[in-house]
């Protein structure tokens, strides 16, 4: 009787050590603080557009809550005080020149000749110098989601840096999986802008990892528009559409997920082929927030969150980086294929691509709910078997 007792405990143990986590397991992101790494590549004045890109994106992060402390911003020129530049010491992403993003609250940590191939693969991995500064350190930890959003001319499967040398996709995946050995990230969102964007993580082979790019293999990155007083294109179309629909967000806002981001920006708008592309994720990849990687905790005594809003002077002066308020549907049924390599329903869906190792990943909701309540059962059934065990010894004894 007494092996018989100590089994049931023992298949009790092990069924809840295999059931009870996962059924149980928040489907949130586990995330605790959070960073972003802005990357504007490119030199020179014609590429105008690659600042305003990479200032836009610092300044909505900016915004959604995540402060100068835990942005770490790289330019590779200095187009607010080059001498073509008929607006001294400002940078404009509209021809309204409503806001200069190149305004006082921009720090900026990375810039000129130190924006390289070997200085941005350093920060990712933290394998500095002891003389860097703490201001030029990533210095995330296995609860940080990190954002990484870069920008400039590059082509497949490559980015180049001041029109000099390239960082490649292998040198950016094997440069996340040392993060993710080191324990550096807890989820990272990769978004790039340039031309064949998205062969940019072709190579990517690490956990927990999202990415977006604007173009496919022999694809073209196009600006949006032209302003004849700077006499550049001032954004990129991509760019441009992103912060229409980020410049709707609410810092703190918990209902606004990645993929509705991504279906916001269509083929028609941006002339590519954009997608989005989940590694390995450890959680539903449908309830990835963007405020899991564009906001920040609050509550996080070592990264304090401190309001660092800034006027926007929009159109209608209501706080938008950019725009002219233009807005498409994003209807995007007849162009992209949902691809799955657990669930091939829903085909006439966005370019989504769900790489993916984990069983318990399962996107169909409907499968997930009802593994749960699978599991639940087993449990219950566990339970009661102990309980008759239980219930049997006592009478044995008597």
């Amino acid at each position: 009787m007494k092996q018989k007792y100590f089994s049931c405990i023992l298949l009790l143990c092990i069924l809840l050590n295999l059931f009870f986590p996962t059924c149980l397991s928040s489907r949130t992101s586990q995330h605790n603080n959070n960073w972003a790494v802005i990357v504007c590549s490119s030199r020179f004045w014609f590429n105008y557009r690659h600042v305003a890109n990479a200032l836009s994106f610092y300044h909505t992060v900016k915004r959604l809550g995540i402060p100068d402390s835990n942005i770490i911003l790289m330019l590779a020129d200095d187009w607010a005080c080059n001498a073509r530049n008929c607006f001294p010491g400002k940078i404009f992403n509209n021809k309204d020149h409503n806001l200069n993003l190149y305004g006082t609250n921009v720090e900026i940590d990375y810039r000129g000749y130190e924006v390289n191939v070997e200085n941005f693969l350093r920060l990712l991995t933290g394998r500095h110098e002891p003389d860097v500064p703490r201001n030029k350190r990533l210095l995330t930890d296995s609860g940080s989601n990190i954002l990484v959003y870069l920008t400039g001319h590059g082509g497949n499967e490559f980015l180049k840096f001041q029109d000099s040398e390239e960082v490649s996709s292998k040198d950016i995946a094997d440069a996340f999986e040392q993060m993710y050995q080191k324990k550096r990230y807890n989820e990272i969102l990769f978004i790039i802008e340039t031309c064949q964007a998205n062969t940019l993580f072709n190579k990517f082979y690490s956990p927990n990892i999202a990415a977006i790019g604007c173009s496919e293999l022999g694809e073209n990155s196009y600006s949006h528009h032209f302003d004849s007083s700077i006499g550049v294109q001032v954004i990129d179309s991509f760019t441009y559409y992103s912060l229409n629909f980020l410049n709707n967000i609410k810092p703190g806002d918990s209902h606004t997920t990645l993929e509705k981001y991504f279906n916001s920006m269509t083929p028609k708008q941006i002339r590519s082929q954009p997608r989005l592309e989940f590694f390995q994720f450890q959680r539903n990849p449908r309830e990835v927030l963007v405020s899991d990687f564009f906001g920040s905790i609050h509550d996080v005594v070592s990264h304090p969150i401190y309001d660092y809003s800034f006027q926007n002077d929009n159109h209608n002066q209501n706080g938008n980086i950019d725009a002219n308020g233009e807005k498409e549907n994003a209807n995007r049924n007849d162009n992209f294929q949902l691809k799955n390599q657990f669930q091939h329903r829903d085909k006439a869906q966005p370019n989504i691509k769900i790489s993916n190792q984990f069983q318990h990943n399962l996107e169909d909701e409907a499968i997930e709910l009802s593994d749960n309540y699978f599991r639940l059962g087993m449990i219950i059934l566990i339970f009661l078997i102990f309980f008759f065990a239980l219930i049997e010894k006592i009478i044995t004894q008597k």
